[in-house]
Order: structure tokens, then sequence, then C-alpha cells
């Protein structure tokens, strides 16, 4: 089957600084891959290539078997492919649910409304739940906690109806009490929605214990792939993690 993201030799320059060079590599529908990578390494820009918040300077992105390199971002989520951020972005003023609705009326999450005969308000309702947050629907979403808030990312990403969901750190800043539920909330949407799933996360054991697959990066290049167990005993990744051990990893 073909994979359902396919990167090809993906390069990025900022003046002299090389911030990601050659990556390829490819995801199969169904998978949890994970982004492994210290501070700097380029993860967040291969994320911003993949999504059409920066364009490459040279390499290809299929999504599909389309081309994304070239797509601005509302186009790239409207093709299936949507993401979430380092930092959380509710749309201030308005409430939790007005905030998914808005998702709810891009073209792709109206078509998906329009053929299952839900209107926005609904599928918001339905999405909220799914996430945890049934029960603040009405409250702004800007006095959320900031766990809360992760989940209302990932709830504005699921409107738009996605077969590939890019999640950008979605443990950054949370208490090990928000960690856990948040870890079973994204292997919830794996299972039950069929979604495939990429993401980056600095939280080693909490990312080694839910990803199935690794890629890791390193000043901009990939330095290997595999799984968890493999990723960590890998001389080139323990090179790039002075200091690290298989338990500090989550694998020991």
């Amino acid at each position: 089957m073909k994979p359902i993201l396919e990167v090809c030799d993906l390069t990025k320059r900022f003046g002299g600084l090389v911030a990601v060079r050659n990556v390829s590599f490819s995801v199969r529908r169904g998978e949890i891959v994970g982004i492994l990578g210290p501070n700097g390494a380029g993860k967040t820009t291969l994320f911003n290539l993949l999504t059409g918040f920066m364009a490459p300077d040279q390499g290809s992105v299929e999504f599909n078997g389309k081309p994304l390199q070239k797509q601005p971002p509302y186009r790239v989520v409207n093709m299936g492919l949507a993401r979430t951020f380092q930092l959380c972005r509710p749309f201030v003023g308005m409430s939790v649910l007005e905030n998914v609705m808005v998702a709810c009326y891009s073209p792709r999450g109206a078509r998906h409304g329009t053929t299952h005969g839900e209107s926005p308000e609904n599928c918001s309702r339905k999405i909220l739940g799914d996430v945890g947050l049934g029960h603040k629907i009405d409250m702004p979403a800007e006095l959320l906690s900031y766990g809360d808030q992760r989940r209302l990312e990932i709830a504005r990403a699921l409107a738009t109806e996605p077969e590939l969901l890019l999640l950008d750190e979605p443990f950054a800043g949370l208490g090990s009490s928000e960690i856990e539920p948040l870890s079973e909330l994204i292997r919830h949407l794996h299972r039950e929605r069929g979604l495939t799933i990429l993401i980056i996360e600095h939280k080693l054991r909490e990312f080694m214990q839910l990803v199935q697959s690794v890629i890791a990066i390193d000043f901009g290049e990939v330095i290997a792939t595999g799984s968890p167990e493999d990723i960590v005993r890998h001389p080139k990744v323990v090179e790039a993690y002075i200091g690290k051990t298989e338990a500090d990893l989550g694998i020991a």
C-alpha cells in the first residue's frame, strides 16, 4: 500500500543556516510516528514545511499521492492534513464550542457535516465530547486550563476531518497528572477514528511509550529510523542525547 505521506530530500535554509537538510521519510496509513530530536534539530521547521507555513528550498512532499510543497496551509488542511501548534492559540472572546465550530465551517469539515446530515454545532458538540470537553462548551476558550487548551487544539484539528494529524509537542507545559490522560486521548483517536498521527514531543518517556516508530533528526538531518527500542540504542541518537539513558527515554 502506498504511504499516506512521502517526504523526499526536503531542505530549508535560513541564510547560511540549513534548518532541514535532505530529509526523506514515509508514513504508512494507520501509524503513530514520532519525530525525535534535541532542541534546535529542525522538528518544528519540518512541520511548517509539511503544512504549507513555509516553502522548501528543495525536495517534495506528497500526501495521498498529491504534492503539498506548493500548497498554502488552508489547502493542505482541506486535503486532509491538520496540525496543532506548540503554543495554544484559542480564538479569544469565543466560547469553546464556537472555537470548534469555526473549523467545522471549513470546506472539508462542512462536506463531512453535510454528508452525515449534521450541523456544525452538533459536529462540534460530538468532537468536544470525544476529547473530554463536552462539559465546558460554553466557557470562554481563553479561560480553559492549559491542559484543556491542548485538548481544544486537538478538537479544532479534528473538526477539519483529517486523515493525518500532526501534533507539535502536545505535552508541553503539562503536569504529570495531565500527560497520561492526554496520551490516552491520542491512543483513542488513533484506535477509534483510525487517524494516522505524526508527533513531536520532548517528554521522551511518554513519547516513546506512545509511538510505534521513530524518525530521529539532528542538525536538520535524519540520523536514524526504527522502533523506539532500536532508536534509543542507536549510536548517533545516543550521541545527540548525551547523558540520556534507556530509562530516561522510557524504554527500560
